[in-house]
């Protein structure tokens, strides 16, 4: 997902019979819904027959045939259909039917930030190996023209590819990208810029002397750079619909696709069955394809992580040290500092600063305060004042520039359209003081510049945070990587800024969001997924969560919540020592003790005998997680008891000793405390047991396992939430 103006936010829409061409008109209104209906069935079975016919049991002897929109019958099963609510009602009562919901709308949720997390250039890679890894993008498209794209030097697609190029119009494929499908618009071909920037971060080839006009200058490349892409434009004019996500991953698993990266999302957690993003990544995950997902850009609010499956990876946004900084000089020769994505360059000019921006009918005092619309004979040729308003309009006038004051909550920078920064609320008053001072206020707006950020890495202010509303124990997000102010191909039929006057058109563009900071992790991923290719996606995923660096968060919130396991470390996850492992079985027992019926597990996972063993509520923080996490009761004494499997695969004879880091007001121990192997892949079972006697009048309390050998050090935090 990206952040503010990276990329546009999906808006909510109608949908018109005009567009689908099969439905009709109804008089009680039929819209979009999607039918779940779980696993493929292992014996024959015609899934668009069977759609069909299951419809016409609700339309009282109408042919249903126009109202059925689309079936997914690759890789699960289900359909979208144009349904009434008493229709839905009826259906989601039918036998075979695990959910019925309606059709929705999800939001779009590198030169340096490679070098950053420690993944250099020449790190030890086979290309041979990663050239068979094909990386699948779930986004707005690709631009195939890019140089990060290129075929040169590729040698012949990969055999157990079972995909197409069907990108449409004036859309061709090559031996990069080797893939390509469209739900929305006319074409694969990305016109929005998002889609091409996620893969580039990925699986980019490298592209020497990249800039985004001069800013951020170097080697653009992705994680895998020797990888190929598989492009599922599901975003178009009408946003980013259910129905087309679920479609895009019924293709991709089928199409052999070796992980996924999901740069998008809702604005909040929704339950397993009705999130199109945990639906397919399930049965992604049971055909053994890890599912990478943006955890959200609703920060810095508690709970506001979209991304809540534990079958997926799920990525926050952090800093890297490389910060984009811009200066406005007045006309009294004062300089102050602010920021902004800001190419432009006056060239020693000062401008006269607009003392008014409007006031008349066509836009109105309040509206022109900031921006979101300027009378022109006032403003044009002038630099404008836009309070603090990070995303304005300019509509009515053509301003020479423009300077804003910081949403202490924005944490980002943005692309503007003409010379313009942001300035800190005291620099702003300063801004006015000096305008206050003289009769014809003047300023230059200088192009951005770069300084190293000492800081870093810290979880951007837009990123969202746990705690997962759905599941309490399973801690969200999972891992933290870079996502702000990224360097990555864009589309050139894009606008850079996002704006109607900014006719510019680039090859790169910097955008921030968890968009960004997801195909980091799915370009890591694929890299550790070359060195093990038998392993489960709960495999790859521990590897990358007990490995990853402990990070600094805000002395105001609970970091765990903001960055869960870390900050990755790509390095330290190829060789993690131990990881913990969970099967298809173990998800599936999951969701038997979160409550889900045994006749619904039995048709999300395909297994008749799903919820044959005990189930309880509590049972849910045994699932192998690498985090432990879990809600207690303030008012009462508690003894929480957390079951773990680990599973060796770095030294065959090792042993590893139990460091857990004290917290005063809670009990942690861990039994055994040594743990003993004799060979590879041999696993060990521990239990970890917190216990207080006393009434906790703190909300959370945190802490941390660590298992090491001297060589490998395995990190699992914990995390207990206290409920009032």
């Amino acid at each position: 997902m990206a952040h503010r103006s990276s990329i546009f936010f999906c808006v909510s829409f109608i949908l018109v019979c005009t567009f689908f061409q099969k439905c009709y008109a109804r008089d009680d209104n039929p819209k979009l819904h999607i039918v779940y209906m779980g696993s493929l069935p292992k014996t024959q079975y015609s899934p668009t027959s069977n759609h069909l016919s299951i419809m016409q049991q609700v339309f009282d002897g109408n042919d249903a045939t126009n109202s059925l929109i689309r079936s997914y019958n690759r890789s699960f099963n289900g359909f979208a259909a144009m349904l009434t609510n008493q229709q839905k009602e009826k259906l989601s009562q039918m036998e075979g039917v695990v959910s019925v919901f309606p059709n929705k709308n999800l939001q779009l949720h590198t030169t340096r930030s490679w070098d950053f997390i420690g993944f250099p250039e020449l790190v030890k890679r086979s290309s041979a190996i990663e050239s068979d890894v094909i990386v699948g993008v779930i986004d707005t498209g690709i631009w195939p023209e890019s140089d990060s794209f290129s075929d040169q030097d590729f040698g012949p697609i990969p055999k157990y590819w079972k995909g197409t190029c069907a990108g449409g119009k004036n859309f061709t494929c090559n031996k990069k990208i080797i893939g390509a499908r469209f739900y929305l618009d006319e074409s694969a071909r990305d016109i929005d810029g998002h889609g091409t920037h996620t893969a580039s971060t990925a699986a980019g080839n490298y592209v020497p002397s990249a800039s985004f006009y001069g800013l951020a200058q170097g080697i653009a490349r992705g994680g895998v750079p020797s990888a190929r892409i598989a492009a599922y434009k599901v975003c178009g004019e009408l946003g980013c619909t259910y129905d087309a996500i679920l479609a895009a991953f019924d293709d991709a698993i089928a199409d052999g696709v070796s992980l996924l990266s999901v740069s998008l999302g809702g604005s909040s957690a929704l339950p397993f069955d009705e999130d199109p993003i945990a639906i397919g990544s399930f049965h992604a995950m049971a055909r053994g394809t890890l599912t990478v997902n943006a955890a959200g850009n609703s920060g810095p609010v508690l709970s506001t992580v979209s991304s809540v499956s534990p079958w997926m990876l799920t990525v926050a946004a952090s800093t890297i040290d490389r910060r984009f900084i811009d200066k406005v000089i007045l006309g009294n020769e004062k300089t102050l500092i602010g920021r902004s994505i800001n190419s432009f360059s006056s060239n020693g000019t000062k401008f006269p600063i607009a003392q008014k921006n409007g006031d008349s009918e066509k836009c109105l005092k309040d509206n022109a305060n900031i921006c979101q619309c300027l009378d022109s004979h006032l403003v044009n040729g002038k630099i404008v004042l836009c309070g603090n308003n990070n995303n304005p309009n300019y509509y009515g006038g053509y301003p020479i520039g423009s300077i804003i004051e910081e949403d202490r909550n924005s944490g980002s920078n943005f692309v503007t359209p003409l010379p313009s920064l942001m300035l800190s609320s005291i620099e702003y008053e300063q801004l006015k003081s000096y305008m206050n001072s003289t009769n014809i206020p003047k300023a230059e707006i200088l192009k951005s510049e770069t300084i190293k950020d000492s800081n870093a890495p810290m979880v951007a202010n837009f990123s969202s945070r746990g705690p997962n509303i759905i599941v309490s124990e399973i801690l969200k997000p999972d891992i933290s990587a870079p996502g702000v102010d990224i360097l990555a191909s864009f589309s050139p039929d894009a606008s850079p800024s996002r704006k109607i006057l900014d006719k510019r058109s680039t090859k790169y563009s910097i955008l921030s969001g968890t968009s960004m900071s997801c195909p980091h992790v799915a370009g890591i991923a694929a890299y550790l997924k070359t060195f093990y290719l038998d392993w489960s996606p709960a495999a790859i995923k521990s590897a990358l969560m007990t490995s990853a660096k402990p990070m600094k968060g805000s002395k105001d919130e609970v970091g765990e919540y903001a960055y869960g396991s870390g900050h990755v470390s790509p390095i330290s996850a190829v060789h993690p020592g131990l990881i913990y492992d969970i099967s298809l079985d173990d998800y599936i027992q999951m969701l038997c003790n979160l409550g889900y019926n045994s006749e619904k597990v039995k048709l999300i996972s395909g297994k008749n005998n799903a919820c044959s063993n005990v189930v309880h509520r509590s049972m849910v923080r045994n699932l192998n997680y690498p985090i432990l996490a879990v809600d207690v009761d303030s008012m009462t004494s508690f003894t929480i008891e957390f079951k773990r499997t680990v599973t060796n695969v770095g030294l065959a004879n090792s042993t590893y000793k139990a460091t857990i880091l004290p917290n005063s007001r809670i009990k942690i121990s861990v039994v055994p405390e040594t743990l003993s192997f004799k060979s590879l892949h041999e696993k060990q079972s521990f239990v970890v047991t917190i216990t207080s006697s006393k009434i906790l009048e703190q909300n959370v309390f945190t802490s941390s396992l660590v298992w090491s050998d001297g060589i490998h050090n395995v990190r699992s935090p914990i995390v207990i939430h206290v409920s009032n």
